[in-house]
């Protein structure tokens, strides 16, 4: 029996993951990611930007959009002036947008988007962003003071898939995002929020399977088999649909 392929976005050329001597531009993405399908029993397939997706789409049970750099606000009438807005990847934001708002229409494979991923999910729906947390808040409970990884509280609802498969409502998340949903995108549902009232996490009625994490699962996911779950419940449900679609 064949392991389900999964579909991993990767980052953009210009999003600055190695460095390296000899080049100056990369599509790369965090092993973490990988490790994570790969614990689940799934196969991972890189989609670099750029890539013709519609190609490689009918070689995938299921995708995961993940973290990265912002997108450019104008995919959703932000502030481009905003001075904290890191550079945007327009290849990475018009391959991820038109993937993404592909698997919405199709409603068939299933779909986890992580941090930055949420977030496109988000645009790719009609919905807004807050361009830097700080703007609202008095205090950033998502990062850390150097701006990175950060231990945080989420509430999830009772009734979600995402507490489903995690087993829980109460969730200790390794945060590091300075972004946020702001207007809600259509169809979607808001089903986690962080002590400050940030969307955490949203989900969609109608869609065989859908989550989206403004956390980063793949992080913790080797030792706390709670965020595995993501992946692993990913995965099962991708092996129906490969069995469903591929005999």
């Amino acid at each position: 029996m064949s392991r389900p392929v999964i579909g991993i976005t990767s980052g953009g050329r210009s999003e600055e993951y190695i460095q390296s001597r000899h080049y100056r531009e990369f599509y790369s993405t965090p092993a973490p990611y990988v490790d994570a399908v790969r614990r689940a029993g799934g196969a991972a397939l890189l989609i670099p930007p750029g890539e013709a997706w519609e190609d490689v789409l009918p070689l995938l049970d299921g995708v995961v959009v993940t973290g990265g750099t912002d997108i450019d606000p104008a995919e959703y009438g932000g502030d481009r002036g905003n001075g904290h807005i890191l550079p945007a990847d327009i290849e990475r934001d018009a391959s991820e947008l038109s993937l993404v708002r592909h698997l919405l229409e199709e409603r068939e494979r299933p779909l986890l988007c992580i941090c930055r991923g949420l977030q496109v999910l988000n645009v790719a729906a009609g919905g807004t962003l807050h361009e830097h947390i700080p703007d609202i808040q008095d205090e950033d409970i998502h990062r850390d003071e150097a701006g990175l990884w950060a231990m945080q509280e989420v509430h999830v609802e009772a009734d979600s898939l995402i507490a489903e498969v995690m087993g829980a409502t109460r969730l200790r998340t390794s945060s590091g995002h300075h972004q946020a949903i702001k207007a809600l995108g259509d169809g979607l549902r808001v089903v986690a929020a962080a002590a400050d009232g940030i969307i955490e996490a949203v989900e969609m009625s109608g869609h065989p399977w859908l989550a989206a994490v403004q956390w980063h699962p793949e992080v913790t996911a080797a030792e706390d088999s709670s965020q595995q779950a993501l992946f692993d419940a990913l995965v099962a449900k991708a092996g129906e649909y490969g069995d469903c679609h591929r005999g």
